[in-house]
């Protein structure tokens, strides 16, 4: 299983990193390490994560990652 970014979902990581920059660059580094270490969990259960319904095809996935605290 290949995984693959679409350039929306890299320029949305990208704009997350900024926002989170600007009080801990220490801290917008390590959302992007976890939420791009977390895509790859695609890789080993490619059918995890939820089905996209708006590209109405099964084998693109979403996945979570939810950050809290500083």
């Amino acid at each position: 299983m290949r995984v693959h970014w679409t350039g929306r979902a890299k320029a949305r990581l990208r704009l997350i990193h900024d926002y989170i920059a600007e009080d801990s660059p220490q801290s917008a580094l390590q959302v992007v390490d976890r939420v791009t270490a977390r895509s790859q969990q695609l890789k080993e259960l490619p059918r995890s994560g939820r089905q996209v319904p708006e590209y109405n095809h099964m084998d693109v996935r979403e996945l979570l990652e939810k950050h809290c605290g500083p």
